[in-house]
């Protein structure tokens, strides 16, 4: 396998807190950000879909970017700021935002207008990651982008943008994050559960955890169990955490339609109870009944996870 150019770690999103005038709280958004890294996490994030990166102004984004730079000032950190935009010259002027708070670790998607092209990818890598060849970016590989980048690509992408490190990918299939870890194993590939436990079979990869922020200990340990190879306990677990998580969250959901960020902050809210629900406009919260039935659900069946 080849040398991986970003560290295997555990990669968790902060999300932000907005009050009912859809500003942001500040001091909830710093316990929040506090709370990740006392848990023992040190690969942070905002603005991702589930951060809302793709609904998030200038302004908010601006103030969202220095508290999060004031609380992430320790060298044993590895925060991430997302972009999300249409343009390379959007990206441009927020990664420049980012950049002047300190910023050197990017999280980016491709722009979603239209599908690009082989050559407008080349070109979007080189544009956006070529402006800042001091940072390092992270491709968030996603289909609200209308191109999902395979193990081929970012192959080609290895030999092209030395700043580009990693990925974050959700929908990998057992064969392709195998074959991802084969063709693209310079970057290093943030994944979800499942994907995770698949790749350890094959070689090194990274979790992406939901719901670290809820179950810290029991992220933990399932990223423990994986990089160690302890097999005949990370699979139990994985079978365990899609029980618990289908009951706690998804089925009570059901239905609902609703963005990524709904499902996060109700995974936040469940640890801390004065964390909102709340989105950006237009797009909708989980129900506050909604939310009543994960929160039983979760100090019914299984208060076991529930940490001091």
């Amino acid at each position: 396998m080849e040398q991986t150019r970003f560290p295997q770690g555990i990669l968790v999103s902060c999300e932000i807190p907005w009050d009912e005038h859809e500003e942001l709280i500040e001091d909830l958004f710093r316990d929040e950000v506090r709370r990740a890294v006392g848990n023992g996490f040190r690969n942070l994030y905002v603005f991702g879909t589930a951060g809302e990166g793709h609904a998030v102004d200038t302004r908010r984004f601006r103030q969202a970017v220095q508290v999060f730079a004031e609380e992430t000032r320790n060298p044993e950190l590895m925060p991430q700021i997302g972009v999300i935009a249409l343009s390379t010259m959007q990206f441009h002027e927020r990664l420049g935002i980012a950049y002047d708070a300190g910023f050197r670790m990017f999280q980016i998607s491709l722009p979603s207008w239209g599908a690009l092209t082989d050559r407008e990818v080349l070109a979007f890598f080189h544009d956006v990651c070529g402006a800042f060849p001091d940072a390092r970016f992270l491709h968030y590989n996603l289909a609200r982008a209308k191109r999902m980048l395979t193990a081929d690509d970012y192959r080609r992408l290895i030999g092209a943008i030395p700043n580009l490190v990693a990925t974050k990918n959700t929908g990998l299939t057992p064969r392709g994050i195998t074959e991802m870890l084969r063709k693209a194993g310079a970057l290093q590939h943030f994944v979800a559960e499942d994907q995770f436990a698949i790749g350890c079979l094959t070689g090194e990869c990274s979790l992406l955890s939901s719901s670290g922020k809820a179950f810290p200990a029991k992220a933990r340990r399932f990223f423990e169990l994986g990089v160690t190879k302890q097999f005949d306990q990370l699979f139990p677990m994985l079978a365990g955490y899609h029980k618990a998580i289908d009951e706690i969250l998804l089925e009570p959901a059901a239905g609902l339609n609703l963005m990524d960020g709904a499902y996060d902050k109700a995974m936040v809210r469940l640890s801390t109870p004065e964390f909102p629900l709340r989105l950006l406009s237009p797009y909708s919260a989980m129900p506050d009944d909604v939310f009543e039935t994960c929160r039983r659900t979760l100090i019914e069946r299984y208060h076991d996870w529930l940490e001091p």
